[in-house]
């Protein structure tokens, strides 16, 4: 997608710099970074990221920095507006996902509700 067109969820530089280093790393240019949500956690739904190398119909993708972020449809309708960005800190390093849409979240972050 092109940088001008408002996006439904930011892909951070941080985020596209790390998922550029994994892929080269598992040197396999045709993977993407996937983020997706499922029911679980503590808080009724959870985040999950992976590396997939298909995108299928109806998924959406971000480039950046020539990596791609690829979020499946009903996914990203509990994303709009959100972000994926990728984190360092005393608690680890990690991909974090900010979501304006959820009303509550668990303390890792990692699960959510809306």
């Amino acid at each position: 997608m092109s940088d001008d067109v408002a996006l439904p969820l930011e892909f951070t530089e941080a985020a596209a710099n790390k998922v550029k280093t994994l892929i080269a790393d598992e040197d396999n240019p045709d993977l993407k970074l996937r983020v997706y949500i499922t029911g679980g956690g503590c808080s009724g739904f959870q985040y999950g990221f992976t590396f997939d190398d298909q995108v299928n119909d109806g998924d959406m993708t971000i480039e950046k920095q020539g990596v791609a972020l690829v979020v499946d449809p009903m996914s990203l309708q509990y994303l709009v507006g959100g972000s994926v960005d990728y984190t360092e800190g005393l608690e680890g390093s990690r991909f974090v996902v900010t979501n304006p849409n959820a009303t509550s979240t668990c303390g890792c972050g990692s699960s959510f509700s809306i």
